[in-house]
């Protein structure tokens, strides 16, 4: 089992660089476009007036010398690798799912408590220190009733994100990650019934159906375009317009698994493909009717250049070190737009000296705090589990009392999702008289604390037995 692990994590080594190569592109295009008031975005007006428009803002970087100018071009299309993030979640949700029966009810409880904690745990956190700041540096920052609305979400959210994005521009996009988080086993059951050709046609068409709506029905545009319509970018934050690339990553995972696909393409196919695709969706951007196809094609194309890029550096020590850093890419995601925008306000503001030499602070920054973000979510999920155990049992006339065959305890070997060779290495019982308890297990590559519930026992590294 360890063998077939370590090959696993080795073979993919290359998707957690292009996770971490995406998601320190979403956050320098967000520096860069906060730190020029979005100097430039994507026009419908076609290439050549779009690539005239782009030169204005690079030269505004003209005392930083060429290479610092060269770098910021594709910076300004950093926006493409949300897609890339989409279409990655499909082959996750199929690399997750193999090879085992779906418990529809366990699944959404997973998924969403993956999702919603470190949300919660980096909007809990960061709400008081932006109010802080906000207060000490006389800064315009969001006012409290749009923290409120972060702060509380699920409950207060619109489609659209709006109240999300007040606060920090890539939360807008949870409702979207929720919305997928909740159709997975759903598109999951339609890929074993359907079957792969059939899910994608359908996907494919209601997707370029929708984006047809959206672009001219109800005159909407693509998030990453300012342009004015009436509806703005409301439309495309809807799941159906990204429902094809979702489950082209889901198409992909499974061919995957039958060693076929474009993963197992030779370097030279797949760069050339790749690059072909991306250069169509690439001049679809500056177009209307571009607008319907550009984000299909921008995501696959993107992401086989990507791969071919990554397979090449990803190796050895450096394929240790991403495989690590890319379990902590949803906290840097999140937090990428809050630590860009408020480094540029407060320290950098309008200084292009200190705007080059403080992005590899940003960059790494980012990093540290989402590190100490998903190290803090486990403590802030055990209190706020503990008190809502508590006050079940205190408020409940007739408690249910747990049964249970087996107590966690240090050294076990447990099964999580499904899956074996996970080791316990730590316990915590919660505050609560019906002791629940939170398990940190390993597989000697991820690190997670997990519900007891959410685990099934293996044996014991001490020769116990269940009880």
């Amino acid at each position: 089992m360890a063998n077939k692990r370590g090959l696993r994590s080795q073979r993919l080594g290359w998707l957690e660089g292009i996770r971490i190569f995406g998601v320190i592109f979403l956050l320098l295009y967000h520096a860069q476009s906060l730190f020029t008031g979005y100097a430039y975005t994507p026009q419908p007006i076609g290439l050549a007036e779009n690539l005239e428009q782009l030169l204005a803002p690079v030269e505004s970087f003209s005392d930083r010398g060429l290479l610092f100018r060269l770098l910021s071009i594709p910076i300004w299309f950093g926006f493409q690798f949300v897609d890339v993030f989409v279409l990655i979640s499909g082959f996750c949700l199929v690399l997750s799912q193999k090879g085992k029966p779906l418990d529809i009810r366990g699944f959404l409880k997973r998924r969403m408590l993956r999702l919603l904690f470190p949300f919660w745990t980096i909007a809990w956190l960061s709400l008081p220190i932006l109010w802080a700041i906000g207060v000490a540096a006389n800064i315009p920052l969001p006012n409290p009733w749009q923290m409120f609305a972060a702060a509380t979400f699920p409950l207060l959210a619109d489609f659209s994100g709006e109240l999300l994005r007040a606060t920090s521009s890539t939360w807008g996009f949870m409702p979207l990650i929720l919305s997928f988080g909740l159709l997975s086993p759903f598109l999951w059951l339609l890929l074993l019934r359907w079957g792969t050709a059939n899910l994608l046609l359908v996907s494919t068409v209601i997707t370029i159906g929708y984006r047809a709506l959206a672009v001219f029905q109800f005159d909407g545009h693509p998030t990453y375009v300012l342009f004015d319509t009436p509806v703005g970018w409301y439309p495309f934050l809807l799941f159906p317009a990204k429902l094809s690339t979702f489950v082209m990553g889901m198409v992909v995972g499974h061919y995957y698994f039958k060693g076929r696909g474009p993963v197992f393409w030779q370097a030279e196919r797949a760069l050339l493909i790749g690059l072909g695709v991306y250069v169509a969706g690439f001049v679809c951007q500056f177009y209307r009717l571009g607008w319907i196809f550009a984000d299909l094609l921008l995501p696959i194309g993107l992401s086989l250049c990507c791969m071919v890029v990554s397979r090449a550096v990803v190796q050895g020590q450096v394929a240790t070190v991403l495989n690590g850093l890319g379990g902590y890419s949803y906290s840097y995601f999140l937090l990428s737009s809050l630590v860009a925008d408020l480094t540029i306000k407060v320290v950098v503001r309008d200084s292009p000296s200190l705007y080059a030499h403080w992005l590899p602070v940003i960059v790494l920054g980012t990093w540290a705090i989402a590190i100490l973000a998903d190290y803090t979510r486990p403590a802030l999920q055990k209190v706020v589990t503990g008190i809502l155990q508590d006050l079940d049992y205190v408020m409940n006339r007739q408690p249910i009392v747990r049964r249970r065959r087996w107590y966690p305890k240090i050294g076990d070997q447990v099964s999580y999702q499904g899956k074996a060779g996970w080791t316990v290495l730590k316990v915590e019982k919660l505050l609560d008289e019906q002791e629940f308890f939170l398990c940190q297990v390993s597989d000697g590559e991820q690190l997670f604390w997990v519900n007891e519930d959410d685990l099934e026992f293996a044996a014991s590294a001490h020769g116990g037995v269940e009880k």
